[in-house]
């Protein structure tokens, strides 16, 4: 056993994992045999990259080692990567998942991110590969999406081809993403101090050259103070501005240039003017420059990235809300209980959710009573009542007394892993504005290093003693790290807030169409009403009585999710079960199946009528006059009854659409229901353009129309399921994001809570984001053409450069914080 093994050194009850070293977590089971010897394994992944190093023959690995792995993907011998472990499906459980019969897609985490021309390198490179259909990078939060064709290559492959243009790539999950988040901080922190204190000591030999007149300072002494300066700054430049360097070498090899490479074109070329003047006893030196310079930029560079991980954290709290053990109550309603890891809980399992603690998974309440926070995954700060039968989701904390709970999903089936992978999915996909500041970006660069090369010639005849560094401040001053920072930054922010607030963000480029949507479309049922239909009327017309009627309508609705459907199953509860079969869907109509024998309709009176071959009878309009739905009952007899089921209007409906009418927004109506229904609703909500018996064909139909006036920006507002056809159609969609729906829903927004206040504060924030994103964009094109004729004229030194710089970054990112101060009331 190697002298570094955390069997040998973990103290009792304070087990290491024998293979990467992190703590082992109390109560968990996995173990490797080592040599003969039972060794503690953390989770599942270490137990098994243990057991495939000693299933391939590598133990030598454990002997030879003289360090922890820094990452469990860096704790595994090189062999093992060449032998493909990433490649096998038991690790790859966690992070990739099948997207088609042959194809995968995996969510990575990317380290060595530094700016937009990094994402664009990658983005370029991995799509070249063979079996590469799409990827998609993050800047702010250094996400991966890659989706692959595993016949044609392996994701051993696509994580070989990222490191061979210098990246690191690593399975996501929050608590790695955390790990390298510290140790990004931690390596930046060390850069800026080192530069901080060579700056202060070289000033401090700096100082009495600048003070002394011509002739006051021996030779000697001027000659000693220029090598100590050297050989302070000589640290600062080989360590501090290191990471400038090795990533320009790697984009000049690349034949790429990156926002690092006038950087390191400055700093180096000052540097070596200074260790060349030292050398022949030139007539001055500018180490002080240079440290101040480096010292300045990472200065701002580490600010930024506090301010950028602040920004991302709200994806990582999701993942980390889950706890990681959770009290089984295996014989249960006996009380007595064991600890279990989260991840062992199933569907049917009874766990104790004791007051303080996360609920492990979704399910349903069976015993007690009490509130749930459920704060970061709706945005309702305030506690939700919770007695038996009411429903717990995954993630949110029990407050006041000890619950049971019956687990229904886990794992990936549960309503937190859904709002977690569509932001994920969000933050994967780059917006058009993003897009567009990278394109300029990439421009400036080449622009700016010929706006150098020229500059510096141009000085070399005017005044050759000052064209180095008429050039450095050139390079420096214009690099365009604010501009690339102004888009992807503040929309970062935006989605973390909105998620804070209950409004979901799925798609990349969500915000910027809801900040510019200028008409608003509504479905009426389940969207401006709660969505929760009752049956006011039951009407035979048939030989069935009421109970019949309903027992049967329940039957054919039985696999709809529609709230008529939900509304028409909860009139016939209690009563004995109808066998139907061969029941057919048809969207936005109604359902038709076979009952005793014959076929049978239930839906939309013109759809039964027209089925039936009849016209509908006088009381469907009779029903329609009053406010509710109608829907009708049919057998190739006839007409076998008629139901009218009423709905709420939701609380905020009406304070949203004063809201849009107050900002000069149309509001439009566009409903399944009976005209005189819809028009009913619109009168209560104060909207005029109401559009009732509309089928989906219809309403998407409308929607096209208003598209055709390239001026309107149309955002429809729906269930998300029902009316998938019609969201796509819409420039942006907002979905209700009602609880086992949320897996399926195809909006590019969702309301988690079902608030429509959500949307009004939504629309809010994102007019708000546009504004500070077109600031960021300002302001960054106005530093640029205004420091750049500075700096050419001789104004601006390098020092002076480099402080606008990193003040420019720095101001970009600060700004788009200011979208946080935004909560919900």
């Amino acid at each position: 056993m190697s002298p570094d093994s955390p069997s040998s050194v973990a103290p009792a009850g304070d087990r290491a994992c024998y293979h990467c070293g992190l703590p082992v977590p109390p109560e968990t089971h996995y173990r490797v045999t080592v040599e003969g010897r039972e060794r503690h394994m953390c989770c599942a992944g270490c137990e098994a990259v243990a057991q495939a190093i000693v299933g391939n023959g590598l133990t030598d690995y454990y002997r030879h080692r003289n360090a922890m792995p820094e990452t469990r993907a860096g704790a595994m011998p090189d062999e093992l990567r060449e032998l493909g472990f990433f490649d096998h499906p038991e690790f790859q459980q966690g992070f990739v998942r099948p997207v088609g019969e042959h194809e995968r897609e995996a969510s990575l985490i990317l380290e060595g991110i530094t700016c937009a021309a990094c994402v664009w390198l990658n983005e370029q490179h991995l799509a070249r590969q063979e079996g590469v259909s799409a990827v998609q990078i993050n800047y702010a939060t250094r996400r991966a999406r890659v989706r692959w064709d595993e016949r044609q290559i392996r994701l051993s492959g696509i994580l070989a081809a990222i490191q061979s243009i210098g990246y690191r790539a690593y399975p996501y999950d929050a608590a790695r993403a955390e790990q390298l988040a510290e140790r990004e901080r931690r390596s930046m922190l060390w850069r800026v101090f080192v530069a901080g204190f060579g700056m202060m000591q070289v000033m401090m030999y700096a100082f009495p050259a600048y003070m002394a007149g011509d002739g006051d300072m021996p030779i000697d002494m001027e000659r000693l103070l220029r090598w100590a300066s050297l050989l302070l700054t000589l640290p600062v430049v080989l360590y501090s501005a290191a990471p400038f360097f090795r990533r320009a070498w790697r984009d000049i090899r690349l034949r790429r240039l990156g926002m690092d490479v006038p950087v390191a074109l400055g700093v180096g070329s000052a540097f070596l003017a200074s260790l060349w003047a030292t050398l022949t006893h030139g007539p001055a030196v500018y180490f002080d420059s240079v440290t101040m310079f480096v010292f300045f930029l990472l200065g701002g560079r580490y600010l930024e990235m506090l301010a950028r991980q602040k920004a991302v954290r709200g994806i990582e709290e999701l993942g980390k809300a889950l706890p990681a053990f959770s009290e089984r109550l295996p014989h249960w309603p006996r009380a007595d209980g064991e600890r279990v890891p989260v991840s062992q809980l199933a569907p049917g399992d009874c766990v104790r959710v004791r007051p303080g603690e996360t609920v492990p998974a979704d399910g349903v309440v069976v015993e007690g009573v009490s509130e749930a926070n459920e704060a970061l995954l709706t945005g309702e700060s305030r506690p939700v009542p919770k007695a038996v039968g009411a429903p717990l989701t995954g993630g949110s904390i029990n407050i006041s007394s000890p619950l049971v709970l019956r687990i229904e999903q886990v794992g990936d089936a549960t309503r937190l892993a859904a709002i977690r992978r569509l932001m994920e999915r969000a933050a994967s996909e780059k917006p058009k504005l993003a897009t567009v500041s990278d394109r300029w970006a990439a421009y400036f660069v080449v622009t700016l290093l010929a706006l150098a090369a020229v500059t510096g010639v141009a000085w070399y005849f005017i005044e050759p003693s000052r064209a180095l560094w008429v050039f450095v401040s050139v390079l420096v001053v214009a690099c365009p790290c604010a501009l690339s920072l102004a888009t992807p930054t503040a929309l970062t922010v935006a989605t973390d807030t909105l998620a804070r607030m209950g409004v979901l963000v799925t798609r990349g480029y969500a915000i910027e169409t809801l900040a510019r949507a200028n008409h608003y479309v509504f479905d009426k049922t389940g969207t401006l009403t709660l969505g929760r239909m009752t049956v006011e009327e039951a009407l035979p017309l048939g030989g069935m009585d009421v109970g019949e009627l309903c027992a049967l309508a329940a039957a054919l609705e039985q696999g709809s999710e529609h709230p008529v459907a939900l509304g028409l199953r909860a009139a016939a509860a209690g009563r004995a079960p109808v066998a139907v079969s061969d029941v057919i869907a048809e969207t936005g109509q109604g359902m038709a199946g076979r009952y005793d024998g014959g076929e049978v309709w239930i839906g939309r009176p013109d759809f039964v009528a027209a089925r039936l071959g009849r016209s509908a009878p006088a009381a469907v309009a009779a029903l329609e006059a009053k406010t509710g739905t109608v829907v009708a009952l049919a057998d190739a007899g006839g007409w076998l009854g008629l139901f009218r089921l009423a709905d709420t209007l939701r609380p905020a409906a009406a304070d949203l659409v004063r809201q849009l009418a107050a900002t000069g927004i149309p509001a439009t109506i566009l409903s399944g229901d009976a005209p005189a229904v819809a028009a009913a609703i619109g009168r209560e909500l104060g909207i005029a353009d109401v559009h009732g018996g509309m089928t989906p064909q219809d309403k998407q139909a409308f929607i096209a129309g208003l598209q055709s006036d390239p001026a309107k920006v149309v955002a429809m507002v729906g269930d998300g399921v029902n009316d998938a056809p019609v969201l796509a159609q819409a420039h942006v969609s907002v979905a209700m994001g009602s609880g086992t729906d949320l897996a399926r829903n195809q909006a590019d927004i969702v309301l988690l809570g079902e608030d429509l206040a959500g949307l009004g504060r939504g629309a809010g924030l994102a007019r708000k984001t546009l504004r500070i994103v077109k600031q960021n964009l300002w302001w960054s094109f106005a530093y640029n053409f205004s420091a750049v004729p500075l700096a050419m004229i001789g104004w601006v030194t390098p020092l002076l450069a480099g402080v606008g710089m990193a003040g420019s970054s720095l101001l970009v990112v600060l700004n788009a914080l200011r979208l946080q101060r935004r909560r919900r009331a």
